[in-house]
């Protein structure tokens, strides 16, 4: 076999190869005869078939299964020769695949880039800390108790906060259009899940009392015949109910499944399961301005063959999500939205990959039981999710790599410049008593 490398743009190779065709009609010939010896056809009796038959009969096949196998030996052979890393498969390009002439190809494909990781010393890094404050789970208590709300009638004015049973009919021009009517239809008023002029109008109504408003539909309403158009609505209103917070008491705790221990148990249990998620929280907090900072300080040129397999995990992962099946690749969502997220994932993976491989890091299997514990520990059926995940392979080799990614960070941290900055538990995790 010969062959000759050349480079292309970028990371682009290009190999052709050559292969003597003496070499090609010996395998194809000893491949037919290894046939002649089992092959059974019609009128012959098995391993009995003459050798022109079976050439007749398979020669193309097999000289094309002779050649795919060649080629790919021969590309394994060259890249092993030339100490090259693929980024992904090659592109075959025939030249010469004519029996009785030797067989040449072209391999076109990306090798890896070259990572190297500068030294993280210099890098500044923000570190959140926070205190779960009495005031804080008094207001995840205070949101647990909206989870729970009930309402009761009453015979005053509606206010905010209160549940107004309502029937409507709407107009446009005099006319009533699709979706304006309703019969027996609760608003929260004060949610925003209602236009503007339509809540408001409701607001100082009693049962009983009707009323003819108008209606201004904001400029982006997604029907468009109604966007930015005034209407007239017809409202009556059926009920008019206040909002009742249940009392935290035994009865409340026991409510999430506390049968001992009360209130002060509750909030005990509060207030570790916000201290979790504050952990996780400047875990990836942490690891966000970590990973940012190893992208900007460390560009790489990235193989476009796994950019693209990313662009398309991303992409199928969308629609995943969304509950939709691909059987095509025209049902893709357009590739321009996923493009910077996948580069962005390639070359952080290639960055603490390198940080892996050259500081010896290995997984620390502790953390893994730990991570898991967390992972299980959120669902009723603790035991059945943990041995869910140690009988799936993917599922805990996630797990693996997101402990080794915190260790990464870990590294990092420990050498570069990290201020720590207090903040609220509010503030950290987006979190809203009222929300």
């Amino acid at each position: 076999m010969q062959f000759t490398l050349s480079t292309g743009n970028g990371l682009e190779r290009r190999i052709e190869v050559a292969i003597p065709h003496t070499r090609v009609s010996g395998q194809v010939e000893r491949r037919l005869r290894e046939l002649s010896r089992t092959a059974s056809l019609k009128g012959f009796r098995p391993g009995k078939v003459p050798l022109p038959v079976i050439k007749r009969q398979f020669g193309d096949q097999v000289r094309g299964d002779t050649i795919s196998e060649l080629i790919r030996e021969s590309f394994n052979e060259a890249i092993d020769k030339e100490k090259l890393r693929p980024a992904g498969g090659p592109r075959i390009e025939p030249i010469s695949l004519d029996e009785g002439n030797d067989l040449k190809y072209a391999a076109v494909f990306e090798v890896m880039p070259e990572v190297t990781v500068k030294p993280v010393n210099e890098l500044a890094v923000d570190r959140p800390t926070v205190d779960v404050t009495e005031a804080d789970v008094d207001g995840m208590i205070e949101s647990m108790r909206r989870q729970r709300v009930e309402y009761r009638a009453v015979e005053r004015e509606a206010r905010n906060g209160d549940r107004v049973n309502v029937d409507f009919q709407g107009r446009l021009d005099g006319t009533p259009f699709p979706g304006g009517e309703g019969k027996d239809t609760p608003f929260v008023l004060g949610s925003g899940r209602a236009i503007a002029d339509f809540e408001a109008a409701l607001l100082g109504m009693k049962a009983g009392e009707r009323k003819t408003v108008p209606v201004t539909f904001p400029a982006n309403y997604a029907a468009k015949e109604l966007a930015g158009k005034t209407t007239e609505f017809d409202l009556a209103v059926n009920r008019v109910e206040e909002e009742v917070l249940p009392a935290v008491d035994d009865e409340f705790a026991q409510a999430f499944g506390l049968s001992e221990g009360g209130v002060d148990k509750l909030r005990e249990e509060v207030r570790a399961s916000m201290e979790r998620e504050a952990g996780e929280a400047i875990r990836n907090r942490l690891k966000t301005q970590v990973f940012d900072a190893l992208a900007r300080e460390n560009p790489v040129d990235l193989p476009k063959s796994l950019v693209d397999e990313q662009v398309q995990e991303l992409q199928l992962d969308l629609l995943r999500r969304s509950g939709r099946q691909v059987t095509d690749a025209s049902q893709l969502p357009p590739r321009e939205p996923f493009e910077e997220p996948a580069r962005r994932r390639v070359l952080l993976g290639l960055l603490v990959g390198e940080v892996i491989r050259r500081e010896g890091l290995q997984v620390d299997r502790e953390r893994v039981r730990t991570r898991l514990d967390e992972i299980a520990g959120a669902y009723p059926n603790a035991d059945e999710v943990r041995r869910a995940y140690l009988q799936n392979p993917q599922a805990l080799g996630q797990i693996e790599q997101s402990v080794l990614e915190d260790q990464v960070v870990e590294w990092v941290t420990g050498q570069a410049k990290v201020t720590d900055r207090p903040v609220s538990f509010a503030e950290l995790t987006g979190f809203n008593a009222q929300g």
